[in-house]
């Protein structure tokens, strides 16, 4: 039989009779004849809430056992969803990550998934269970240890689960209908979109749409699983959601697939460092050793031997840039006249697949800009991406004027 992934974000089994309606999904599934593993991240707040029992108890935690109370959420949900589909004959059962076993890294509180054998659960299968109800966001470490996958992490068990059982689909529930052209909340024309591919997806993501982690993403990309992005809480049909797919399945699309954005982001500028080999690394192996996440770098042209370097990083990495930055002038490894942290920007990028065969896009961007009054202080591009940095007051004004001039509340 084909096998189907379904999974189930915190909103979705927030209660026992939210549980009862993902289950009938669920049903529906099954009665079309698919073999169904549910993947289910524990109800909404409850880790947070198993998060504050740890910290609270032991702030200094061993992650070992951070790992085995934080896991605990998505064992009671998986639990109560397979007596759920039970209860409506569906043959059911619940299966915690070491029982699959899903085999992970010993890095706790953020392994990574390395295998997931199939033999457990296709046995499973063969014996009449029908849906396989598996507690996501978590696995069992080489020494045997729970362990659990960090931020979003559910996801990614559930894209996982669909490529090592070669699914025909991975449908991911949650409390939003679809991906959008751009947040619904700063522009009503944001129009839904039925098809999208992995590389705007993750582009997407990556900018702060939050509808899908990073990680699930380029996990689906490399592996070619198809993913559709639902809402629980919307009528079910096949037309449903997004699907996240490859380039190939789209046809002719808007050069333009979404404006996205990033609130909050601190632009930092060194001024007057020396313009030799070597600088670059020097300013950005500190910055990178106390963790600070650099996104866009723009060197000016160098006057009499100095140049001025700016970057930016998200406003609350600005304290640890600063300090990392003046060790290294303390160090001698670097010497600058001036550290500028401007921390009222946002990044506003455009993003789309069309922009590889089309020419224009960032003139229209940049013109489009002008003609709202808004400075551009730093400019990066990528091959499907053109992010801007601009003042944080004109950031909605900006996103809604680029969803209006690239048109994208009209289908392509």
């Amino acid at each position: 039989m084909p096998v189907l992934v379904m999974k189930f974000g915190g909103t979705s089994v927030a209660t026992v009779d939210r549980i009862h309606r993902a289950a009938k999904r669920v049903g529906v599934e099954v009665a079309k004849g698919y073999d169904v593993i549910v993947i289910v991240s524990a109800m909404s707040g409850e880790t947070n809430k198993l998060v504050g029992f740890v910290n609270d108890t032991s702030p200094l935690y061993d992650a070992r056992e951070y790992d085995a109370v934080v896991s605990s959420g998505e064992n009671v949900t998986a639990g109560l969803m397979a007596l759920t589909l039970q209860e409506m004959d569906v043959p059911a059962r619940s299966w915690q990550g070491w029982q699959v076993p899903v085999k992970t890294t010993s890095a706790h509180s953020n392994a990574r998934i390395e295998d997931i054998p199939t033999d457990n659960i296709m046995a499973k299968f063969g014996e009449g269970m029908r849906v396989a109800v598996v507690a996501g966001f978590q696995g069992v470490s080489p020494e045997g240890r729970i362990t659990t996958l960090g931020r979003g992490g559910s996801d990614t068990t559930a894209v996982a689960f669909a490529a090592a059982f070669n699914a025909e689909r991975c449908d991911i529930y949650t409390d939003v209908d679809g991906v959008y052209t751009t947040d619904p909340r700063i522009t009503s024309k944001a129009r839904k979109l039925d098809k999208i591919a992995f590389e705007e997806m993750l582009e997407l993501a990556s900018l702060g749409a939050k509808v899908l982690q990073t990680r699930s993403v380029e996990l689906a990309m490399r592996f070619k699983v198809r993913l559709r992005v639902l809402s629980s809480f919307e009528e079910q049909s096949d037309e449903a959601g997004t699907l996240v797919c490859d380039e190939e399945e789209i046809m002719e699309s808007n050069v333009v697939a979404g404006v996205a954005y990033s609130r909050d982001e601190a632009k930092m500028t060194l001024i007057s460092v020396a313009d030799r080999p070597g600088i670059a690394a020097a300013i950005f192996m500190p910055l990178s050793e106390a963790g600070v996440n650099v996104d866009m770098i723009v060197q000016n042209i160098s006057e009499e031997g100095r140049t001025d370097m700016t970057f930016s990083c998200p406003v609350d990495q600005v304290k640890r840039a600063e300090k990392a930055m003046n060790a290294a002038k303390e160090s001698g490894s670097i010497n600058f006249h001036d550290l500028v942290a401007d921390e009222g920007v946002a990044k506003v990028s455009v993003v789309g697949i069309g922009m590889r065969s089309h020419t224009g896009v960032a003139a229209k961007m940049f013109e489009v800009l002008s003609k709202e009054g808004v400075n551009i202080k730093v400019i990066t591009t990528s091959e499907i991406k053109i992010s801007v940095l601009i003042d944080r007051k004109y950031m909605e004004l900006a996103v809604q004027a680029l969803h209006d001039a690239f048109e994208l509340e009209k289908a392509g």
